[in-house]
């Protein structure tokens, strides 16, 4: 089943609203610390093309940033990615 990855840093408050929202929709992911790992943080760059956090995938889908997480379930975007990547919540 693909998964959902949110690259982070520990001391971002988008990061955690972020995460928070995902759980609050029963959703699991593996959160991707980004802060003092350059090779990860190069991972994050070339997938998304965004230096900034939190960066979240839904299987090979770039959702974007908070914002664009929060954007997209409003538009009942996110809902659509989820079924199209075959995961539940």
């Amino acid at each position: 089943m693909p998964k959902i990855e949110i690259y982070t840093k520990s001391y971002c408050p988008h990061c955690k609203a972020a995460k928070q929202t995902l759980a609050s929709m029963g959703l699991v992911y593996r959160e991707i610390e980004v802060s003092d790992d350059q090779a990860l943080f190069n991972e994050m760059l070339n997938r998304s093309q965004r230096r900034t956090v939190p960066q979240i995938f839904v299987g090979d889908v770039h959702v974007g940033g908070n914002q664009d997480l929060i954007t997209a379930i409003r538009k009942g975007r996110f809902e659509k990615i989820l079924r199209s990547q075959a995961i539940r919540h």
